[in-house]
């Protein structure tokens, strides 16, 4: 199955305070990018977010 517009939309909407978001067709699914960083994937309308060392600041 593969993820909703709706939801990709919606999930960027509340993400859109972080700064420009944007998302692309990817695989059949969709990947998101804050001012053209790559960082989160929706797959099935669920939110995966990428995790590494440069992000766990942000975790905290």
């Amino acid at each position: 199955m593969s993820s909703r517009i709706e939801f990709v939309e919606f999930a960027a909407g509340q993400l859109a305070g972080a700064g420009e978001i944007t998302y692309k067709r990817m695989f059949g699914e969709y990947g998101l990018y804050c001012d053209g960083l790559f960082f989160a994937t929706i797959c099935d309308d669920q939110l995966f977010f990428q995790a590494d060392r440069g992000r766990e600041a942000f975790a905290a």
